[in-house]
């Protein structure tokens, strides 16, 4: 990367590419992640890639995640990208929307969410 591309990127170019995530872009992927909630917990990660506090939530969250053996799946929503995906798991699992923020499915619903600091792989 260049340097004026490093001081001029867009924090919106930021991606996590970390493996364990499943990433959500689309309804079929928010489908998935809610049957496969029937199966074992289902953590969504919804991320701004414009806030800052967004980004350092996120990178604490993933270090908790690779030292951790919870059998847990855990989706990834890019939500300024894909907000009407966001908007919908607010309206269907009737929990106000927040970013960053983590929804904790079981069995099809949301059983836990926390934003911002309170995120925690502790929760799940």
């Amino acid at each position: 990367m260049s340097f004026f591309n490093k001081i001029f990127s867009s924090e919106n170019d930021e991606k996590s590419s970390n493996s364990f995530w499943k990433n959500i872009q689309s309804e079929e992927d928010l489908d998935k992640a809610i049957a496969e909630s029937n199966e074992q917990k289902v953590v969504i990660f919804k991320h701004s890639t414009r806030c800052q506090i967004s980004s350092r939530v996120l990178r604490n969250f993933e270090a908790e995640v690779k030292n951790s053996d919870k059998n847990v799946s855990f989706y990834f929503l890019d939500l300024l990208k894909y907000r009407p995906i966001s908007n919908k798991i607010a309206d269907e699992f009737d929990v106000t929307h927040q970013s960053p923020q983590m929804i904790v499915l079981e069995n099809g619903k949301a059983v836990k969410n926390a934003s911002h600091s309170n995120i925690s792989l502790s929760l799940v």
